[in-house]
């Protein structure tokens, strides 16, 4: 299967205002076929979001590009849904207006608008609390919204950035199911950057594992557990044996930031 996402050669060099520089990304190179959910795991600062952030277009390279279905990424666009950790719902708006947001925004006609939100308020479990604004609702049901929100736009791949890192163990757990169950049925393109090696190794098809900073992918490995996907395989001899090896691969880079 040919790639839909390509990443050719992408640098990062930021600078301060003091003419200091920080390379944040060494040249990336990186495929992501369609339907594949790819998980970025590394340590904190390694520019795993740098990369993510790219790949939305809301931030260009140093060096490199960035293809989506061979065409070149030049800003943020409709083809790709971001889901970010901070809650990025707008509170003046109903769960239902800001789910349908990005429709009213393209034109899309009210009734389907509607149609469309009700199918994703469904899916993600918040019917009954359409008419609900996000200061009245928890943290977790915050981002149903707000992946419901990036899906009802039909994206061809979604970007999530750590999304449940700062809910309880409890809700992370619960919203893992429920977005892998989403890709399942779904098949989106997913592309999901998180620090927690649990996370990476249950939601993925394939893990890429970053270097320190700057950050490379230094190591990919494929997750062959089949789907549906219960919790309980985490318990698993398999399941242990592949955290081991990314827990000690995420240690040596931890480990190599502390001594620079």
């Amino acid at each position: 299967m040919s790639s839909q996402l390509s990443i050719q050669g992408v640098s990062r060099v930021f600078t301060s205002p003091k003419g200091q520089t920080t390379q944040a990304l060494t040249p990336v190179d990186f495929e992501v076929r369609e339907n594949d959910f790819v998980t970025i795991l590394g340590p904190s600062g390694c520019g795993k979001s740098t990369l993510l952030r790219i790949v939305a277009g809301l931030d260009q390279p140093t060096t490199g590009q960035v293809l989506l279905d061979g065409v070149p990424v030049q800003g943020p666009g409709a083809d790709r849904g971001m889901v970010f950790q901070s809650y990025t719902l707008f509170p003046w708006l109903t769960i239902e207006h800001n789910i349908r947001f990005g429709l009213r925004e393209r034109g899309m006609p009210e009734r389907e608008q509607k149609e469309r939100a009700d199918f994703f308020i469904a899916k993600v479990g918040l019917r009954g609390f359409e008419q609900h604004f996000p200061k009245q609702l928890s943290g977790g049901m915050q981002q149903r919204t707000a992946i419901a929100r990036a899906l009802a736009n039909d994206p061809k791949i979604l970007l999530l950035d750590e999304p449940f890192g700062a809910l309880d163990n409890q809700t992370r757990v619960l919203m893992q199911e429920l977005l892998l169950g989403i890709w399942e049925s779904a098949q989106k393109t997913v592309l999901f950057v998180t620090h927690d090696i649990d996370e990476a190794i249950f939601m993925a098809n394939r893990v890429a594992v970053f270097s320190a900073r700057p950050g490379r992918i230094k190591t990919e490995l494929a997750v062959d557990f089949p789907h549906p996907r219960h919790y309980t395989i985490k318990t698993s001899p398999e399941f242990m044996a592949l955290k081991a090896r990314l827990t000690e691969e995420i240690r040596a880079e931890a480990m190599a930031t502390d001594l620079h």
